[in-house]
Parts: C-alpha cells; structure tokens; sequence
C-alpha cells in the first residue's frame, strides 16, 4: 500500500535524492520526453523529471539523463502537481473513502480537504473518529477537518450530535485534523454567540485553518466574519460577492459542484487583470453518478479553461495555491524537493489523465488504479435511522372547524422566501392547491416527535413522491409530495434500510438506493452506487414540472438548510436562518 503521507525528512532519502540529482546514482523513476506544467511561473516547457522513493529529485532538460529503475517515455504529454480539492464532503458522493480513493486518484487528484460534517452530524465525535480512521491506508492523501457546525443551525433543527467548545478543541487536539471546517452558523458568529466565538477561538488558539461558509455575506457582516478569525468561503453567489471576497482578503475554494457561478468567477477575474493566489478550486459536493461520468476536479479543470481561463492560472489554482492555503511546502509544484504527487496530462484542454503518482509510487495509470486497497474498514456505521414506521396520517395538515385558512409557505426552492396562501379545508384537514406539495421532515436520532411540515410553492407541479435522509446539514429524513400514502410508502421505506433515496408514483417505489452507513453512504462500488443514484436522479426530475437550473436532486437534498437565510423545513417546524425565526405551525392564526 501507499504511505501518502511518509517523511520526507529522511536524512537517507535526501542523500539519495542528492546523489541522483548529480548523476551520482539512477533514479527510481524517469518521466521524459514530456513538458512540465510549472504554475510558479506560468509556463509550459520542456523537461524531464527524475523521481527517488517519495520525492522530486530533479527537473533537468529533455534528454540529459536516461538512467533509472523505470522510465516512462511521456511522448509530449504534461507534467503536472498532483490536483488539490481545497474543500468537499464525501458523503455527497455517497461512497465510504476507500471507495472515493479507488475513484479520483485515476483522476488526478491526489490531496483532499475533507470535512465530514454530515457523519459530525450523524454520528458525532465516533463518527468523525471512524472517517479518520477510514482514509488510512488509501493512495489518496486526505486532509480532515473538524466538522463546526453539528448542528449547522442550533435551536433551528436537531441532529444526532451536538459539538460544543470541548468537542471541536478535542477534535482539533488529534493530529490529522488540519483545522476548523467551515463555519456555517454565520449568524452565531456575527452576533457574538458564545458557542460559535468559543469554536472560532478553538481553531484560532490551535494555529490550524479556520474555514467559513459566507453566503450571502458582505459589508459589516462580512468583516466581522473575518475578524473572528475566519478565512475562506466557498459560498459564492456572483461576480461582485466574489470580487469584495477577494478584496476583502479572504481564500475562496471556487467549486465545481455549483457550475452557475464559474463564468461569474471568471469575469471577476478578467476584472482584476489576474488569478490572486488566494483563489483555490474545490468540489464541495458531487454526486455518486457524476463524479464516475465527468469527474470531480479534473472536471473543474475542463470548465474553467472552457470559459477563457489560461490552463496554467487553473492549474495553480488547483494546486500550488491549494498547498500555499495549506501550508503544505511539499505539494503544489514540479521541482525538486517536493513530494512526487503528481499527474501525467494528455493535453490542457480536455485533461486526460494519464498517469498519476502519489509519493513517488504509480497508483494509476489510463484510467485505472494500480495501488492497493486496504479492506473497508470494519464497523461501519451503521443502524443511524432510529424512527418508528410512520402513516399517512402523519402527512396530513389538521385545520378543524374551519373551511379555508392561510398559511405561511415556502416560496421557491434554494432562494427560498416566505410566501402566503389561502387554503381550502376539508374534513377537517388542509386540501393542498395543485401547485404546491407539502415538504415532512422527520427526526431520525431517537425522537418519534411529529415532522416539521411545510408547504412549497414554486417547485412545480408534482406527479411523484421524493424522499432522502441526505438533507444537508442535519441528515434527518425528508418526504416531499401531494400523496400521503405515497409520502409513508418512501419514508418507511428509507426507515426500514437504514437510509438512502427513494422516489415512489401510484403506490410502487420506481427508483431507490440504499445507503446504510450513516443514512448517507454505501459501500458497493461506485459503479453499483452510481447506477442507483442516475435512477433515482431520474425518477426525481420527473416528479415536477420544475425546469429550473439546479437538478430536482440537489434541490431536495438542500431544501433544510436552515443555516442560509429564509424559510426551510426542519424537524421542528419552518426556520429561517437569517432571522432565527422558527414556526411550528404552518396555518396563520388569523383564519378567514
């Protein structure tokens, strides 16, 4: 197996590093005939690259050396740093790590930023143990973050843990954890509470990263943000949000998983006349059947220098400014010295990967993962689904004695706003208008309460039923539809498995995967999870007439995330992040 992460401090390895540099000894690898994508200085130029054990010992011109253990004739194909994934979940791609190692690194990515904030949330601080204990072994180097935010929105919604102060300085105690990950409760921060200033001071006293979750953030609130102690952001929301980011000095992690707003960073870009060094690329969230189609950050790559930008600005953005974020001094750059992560490019266009290294051993080549797997690490966490089977019953809004209503709604997925409606009643009972569906969210952690309820409005006009325990950021279970019979068919469905995505029409369950660990990964293939997934992602985007930019998927799977501004269903009624506001009961007091 890999040692992704061996010494580089070897007083032997240097020696033989130095001695082969002088051509005193072979290398262990030769990559000649190719070019070397230097994004220190933005050119692409002819070298060779000699490899000893874990390092870069040398870049020297075409053809001076031809001695080593194994060379690789790269006939004109690019040398380049290992890729970089500043920040991601990987339970979005609904894998376990090993799985998630097994899929990127023939990708080219060889460094991830993993904050596993949806286990946090889930499992708490045994959960968080368990993933770091699941990437040891992997040829894929990944960096974990200590989840800040479980839950994301305290007294908003309930998760299966709860961090506080001693949680995060514990988690920031252990040795792979790189720092605080993002800090979603904006609010809490800004309004000086004593949980989220004593987390922040956690990470900031620890001298680790402190990263953010800034959406919708700016002028004061913004500054404050930062003056807490926080320095990055992947939420970005358009041209001006990212420029008064970037003038405001902070790290952005550019993500793919939101493909709307890569022209808006690219014009900001072009408005500055650079690429700052403070501007990384990530994936935050892909899912399973996207991730094996296109990609993650090698589909990042292909985005942007579509849009215009030069490959080599892209490239160091996925890398050598990634490592300057990290404080990573080995990674980021072709040169000697450095650790030997690094990836074999066909062409700057489309990014092929050839060949890929990680710490001088050749993991993949063609596609094709060439290390070793350790087995999946036993005890997976499993049984995270503690829910009573529900009725239809439960789906239903009682309105006695009345024959029409208002009633608060949520008006338009992912922007949401509060909205307002009149209803009918009957027998006693709220008669939903065609246009809208009514949004459940059970607990799932032991509290056999009634569901948070809402109605949405702008979502389309709904034909199926949609259910998922992946609801960022509390993972509790989440029905959206018209059909009570159908709403308890999918929700006992995902209870009796463990968890998972499921879309029911006319009584029957069309589309379904399982998703066992946590209620939000699997450990089949990514081929298995990936077919699964692409058919409920199907099922779900013809459950509506919606046909708006952002999937039917993504929409749900977002659709409580109470820590943003406006209206969001959780467990315990409709939140609104931005105000702190929380309603238990839809219908207005004031009846017609």
């Amino acid at each position: 197996m890999v040692d992704v992460n061996c010494s580089l401090a070897d007083p032997h390895l240097r020696r033989r590093a130095v001695d082969a540099a002088m051509g005193r000894t072979e290398f262990d690898v030769l990559l000649c005939n190719g070019l070397v994508a230097d994004v220190a200085t933005g050119e692409l130029r002819e070298a060779d690259v000699g490899l000893v054990g874990s390092l870069i010992a040398s870049t020297h011109p075409r053809g001076q050396r031809q001695d080593a253990l194994k060379v690789f004739d790269l006939k004109g194909a690019i040398v380049a740093p290992g890729l970089i994934d500043a920040h991601m979940h990987i339970e979005s791609s609904m894998i376990t790590p090993r799985v998630y190692a097994q899929t990127v690194v023939p990708q080219g990515t060889t460094t991830i930023c993993w904050d596993p904030h949806e286990i946090g949330n889930v499992s708490g601080l045994a959960g968080v143990r368990w993933a770091i204990e699941a990437t040891k072994g992997l040829p894929l180097r990944i960096l974990v973050e200590a989840p800040s935010c479980v839950p994301s929105a305290p007294g908003l919604e309930r998760s299966g843990a709860v961090f506080d102060i001693s949680a995060m300085e514990e988690m920031l105690s252990w040795p792979e954890v790189i720092g605080v990950a993002e800090v979603m409760d904006m609010r809490g921060v800004v309004n000086g509470s004593s949980r989220m200033s004593g987390i922040v001071n956690a990470g900031c006293a620890s001298g680790k990263l402190v990263c953010g979750h800034a959406r919708n953030l700016g002028g004061r609130d913004l500054q404050a943000f930062m003056a807490a102690g926080i320095e990055s952001d992947h939420e970005l929301t358009s041209k001006a949000d990212i420029l008064e980011k970037l003038r405001s000095g902070m790290t952005l992690e550019l993500r793919v998983s939101h493909e709307n707003i890569l022209p808006e960073a690219v014009a900001a870009f072009e408005d500055l006349g650079c690429v700052p060094q403070t501007v990384t690329l990530c994936t935050d969230d892909v899912f399973p059947d996207d991730l094996l189609r296109r990609g993650g950050m090698v589909h990042h790559l292909k985005c942007l220098v579509a849009l215009g930008m030069k490959p080599l600005d892209v490239l160091r953005c996925a890398t050598l400014n990634a490592a300057m974020r990290l404080e990573r001094r080995d990674l980021g750059l072709v040169a000697a010295g450095r650790r030997a992560d690094l990836v074999v490019f066909d062409n700057l266009s489309d990014f092929t990967p050839l060949e890929v290294f990680t710490s001088g051993v050749h993991s993949a080549s063609r596609g094709v993962l060439l290390a070793d797997l350790p087995s999946e690490l036993p005890g997976l966490p499993l049984n995270t689904v503690r829910r009573s089977p529900v009725t239809a019953a439960d789906f239903k809004v009682p309105a006695p004695h009345m024959q029409k209503v208002p009633v608060r709604t949520v008006h338009t997925p992912r922007t949401t706003r509060w909205g307002q409606r009149e209803m009918e009643v009957e027998n006693g009972y709220l008669v939903l208008p065609a246009d809208t569906a009514l949004m459940a969210v059970f607990n799932r952690y032991g509290e056999d309460s009634p569901p948070g309820l809402g109605v949405l409005e702008g979502w389309g006009d709904w034909s199926a039923t949609i259910g998922t325990t992946i609801l960022h950021d509390s993972h509790n279970l989440a029905v959206f539809g018209r059909d009570p019979e159908d709403m308890a068919l999918v929700a006992n469905t995902l209870i009796a498995g463990g968890g998972g995505m499921a879309v029911a029409r006319n009584g029957q369950i069309v589309a379904h995967v399982p998703l066992p660990v946590c209620g939000l990964l699997s450990p089949e293939s990514p081929d298995v999870v990936g077919e699964q997934f692409a058919a409920v992602r199907e099922a779900a985007a013809a459950a509506t007439t919606w046909d708006g930019p952002t999937s039917m998927i993504k929409l749900v799977t977002g659709a409580s995330l109470a820590c943003n501004p406006g209206p969001h269903v959780t467990d315990l009624g409709i939140a609104d992040g931005g105000t702190g506001e929380i309603f238990t009961n839809m219908i207005i007091e004031t009846a017609f």
